[in-house]
């Protein structure tokens, strides 16, 4: 395990954590709506894009500059902020005090826009960010050039691997307590359609059927058109047997440390990462039922002792912010054809806000 220090005084600033993938629903939230923490107790993460202040708007930027900063399409503005910034849960953060004249948000937290929020307690170095208004997911951002890293004197566990995708545990269930969509699902489904598009040149594509094509059938529609030709899509990863012959594409895990996506040995064809939470579920959804059943009912006989837990009332919807983020960074979009996807996409996104 690590503990992050000030690189000016040395103050630790953080419990003892591990590191994890950093989740790919990170940067996507629901607006209007306030979030638990991003990431899970004892856990850090580390953002390999520029993230954060400074903005710069992409025509003043241009394409070449915006391209080394990742963004491979327009947008409205480019990051220029550091990269490989560390992510936190804010109960893991310590020694730290908000700076008051950085604490600008809209309307139900602070949102880092003017830069880190943070100071060090021991000697006043700006340190962090802590960002939590609505529509964020709850972190704490540790600037890489102000902190330094430290073992720990707590052992560490081992490290996640492609096993911990079997545990129940690691399994995100798509609906809320509530019966809304998951918002970690709608976030990875839109992170996952625009890697399909971008393998399947916006061809049309054929689901398995079972959960994937139950729970994605609908986004996929949405995205991608429909008619013959269809590109084969499976699920495949850790101890699921790839069929043959294989599938055009496959809907793969992110490994849970790294986040690489999973791959069959030798294999350098089509694949499309899903979250690992996500995909678990997907491969094995376990035991559905919320109590055990012994038999069935007698023939004609109704019981109105159980109440079915809330449903969404919506198929699920991809997080769109979530979709267009993940497609811009992906060099593919240079490509005519998806440069032309995605701006009849922007029109219709665009004419449906209007309407």
């Amino acid at each position: 395990m690590d503990v992050f220090a000030c690189a000016g005084c040395g103050t630790e600033l953080t419990a003892p954590v591990s590191r994890v993938a950093l989740p790919v629903h990170t940067h996507h939230g629901r607006w209007e709506e306030l979030h638990p923490p991003l990431m899970k107790p004892a856990t850090y993460a580390v953002d390999p894009q520029p993230t954060g202040p400074p903005w710069r708007l992409w025509k003043e930027v241009g394409p070449d500059a915006a391209a080394r900063q990742g963004v491979f399409a327009p947008v409205y503005s480019v990051s220029f902020g550091a990269r490989n910034r560390i992510v936190i849960a804010p109960g893991d953060s310590r020694s730290m005090t908000l700076i008051p004249d950085k604490c600008e948000g809209y309307c139900r937290g602070v949102d880092g826009r003017t830069g880190p929020n943070l100071a060090c307690e021991g000697c006043g170095r700006h340190v962090a960010t802590r960002m939590d208004d609505c529509g964020m997911w709850q972190t704490v951002w540790l600037e890489p050039d102000a902190v330094v890293p430290r073992s720990s004197w707590l052992p560490a566990g081992p490290p996640p691997d492609w096993d911990d995708l079997e545990r129940a545990d690691h399994r995100v269930p798509p609906v809320e307590p509530d019966g809304s969509w998951c918002r970690r699902w709608e976030a990875a489904v839109g992170v996952a359609l625009a890697h399909l598009v971008a393998v399947t040149e916006d061809r049309p594509v054929s689901l398995p059927v079972g959960p994937v094509a139950e729970l994605l059938g609908h986004a996929v529609g949405r995205y991608l058109p429909a008619g013959p030709g269809a590109r084969s899509v499976a699920l495949a990863g850790p101890g699921i047997h790839l069929p043959r012959p294989r599938p055009d594409v496959l809907l793969v895990p992110r490994h849970p440390l790294t986040g690489a996506p999973w791959r069959p040995p030798g294999d350098e064809e089509a694949v499309v990462p899903l979250d690992s939470g996500v995909w678990a579920y997907l491969a094995h959804p376990g035991e559905t039922s919320p109590m055990p059943a012994t038999g069935v009912l007698p023939e004609g006989v109704l019981r109105d002792d159980y109440v079915l837990p809330p449903r969404p009332w919506h198929l699920l919807t991809p997080d769109h912010g979530a979709f267009d983020y993940t497609l811009v960074r992906l060099p593919a979009v240079r490509t005519h054809g998806l440069r032309r996807y995605r701006d009849a996409y922007r029109q219709a996104v665009s004419s449906a806000s209007a309407g």
